[in-house]
């Protein structure tokens, strides 16, 4: 599996990169569509996507890190090496929500609003991206046997024959998943008034999905015994099932 796509003026250009972007782009694309559903200015949203991406990424660098500390200590320079992955979600999200919070407050404008609008072209972003974890041959789960493995075609096989064992592709399985979620958001956004449910459902389906599927990786962030991506995925598990639970008292309340 080569992570190089081709060359330029002699520096190598990675899938990894390729897909990223593609995914970005793509989302930015989607966004502008959405928009009507919540009645949000689509240069507002570029004003906040243009802000979110750089920090995001930023931040998904710094939270990836944090939490592989001793294999970048006393290398500066490997930190800022993004290259061949090292990009956690979690801590890109987190960067990108604050950016988000901040500059919706600042213009008066409904941050939830905003985040509905957002969350299908997250999504579809990250389904996308997770195959440049594909080239890179990282994000990947245990050891399988090849009668498993055989149900997949065959560049999948190939690309996770891994120092002569296969391995589960946890990067399709989480691409496929987020795929379903993008359609769900899609018809969510369309469908539902109200403000934040987009949002949060996007934020419970992507977290019940990472919780299981985080089971099968050998690369997790780890926090002592526990997977971090687990541990943030509950909390999100959490926070949409709070949301839900009052978006229906508060229905019932109108009753």
């Amino acid at each position: 599996m080569n992570p190089v796509a081709f060359s330029l003026f002699g520096i190598s250009i990675r899938w990894y990169g390729i897909l990223i972007s593609t995914g970005m782009i793509l989302a930015i694309i989607i966004a502008k569509y959405n928009c009507k559903w919540r009645d949000v200015n689509y240069d507002d949203l570029l004003n906040i996507i243009i802000l979110a991406i750089p920090i995001g990424i930023v931040g998904a660098r710094i939270y990836y890190v944090l939490f592989q500390f001793q294999d970048y200590k006393g290398n500066f320079l490997s930190m800022l090496n993004i290259r061949q992955g090292g990009l956690a979600i979690h801590g890109g999200l987190i960067f990108g929500i604050l950016t988000a919070i901040i500059y919706t407050q600042k213009k008066k404008m409904h941050f939830l609003s905003v985040a509905d609008v957002a969350a299908p072209s997250i999504i579809i972003a990250q389904a996308i991206g997770r195959w440049g974890n594909f080239f890179n041959q990282e994000a990947y789960g245990r050891e399988v046997s090849y009668s498993y493995i055989s149900h997949f075609p065959k560049f999948i096989q190939n690309g996770m024959h891994i120092y002569g064992k296969y391995y589960h592709p946890t990067f399709l399985y989480e691409s496929m998943w987020n795929l379903l979620i993008f359609i769900i958001l899609l018809i969510f956004i369309r469908k539902s008034k109200k403000r934040g449910f987009v949002i949060f459902s996007y934020l419970g389906l992507y977290s019940i999905g990472r919780f299981f599927i985080e089971g099968l990786r050998t690369d997790s962030l780890m926090l002592g015994p526990i997977r971090v991506a687990q541990l943030v995925s509950i909390l999100g598990i959490a926070l949409y099932l709070v949301f839900i639970i009052k978006m229906i008292l508060d229905k019932n309340g109108r009753k």
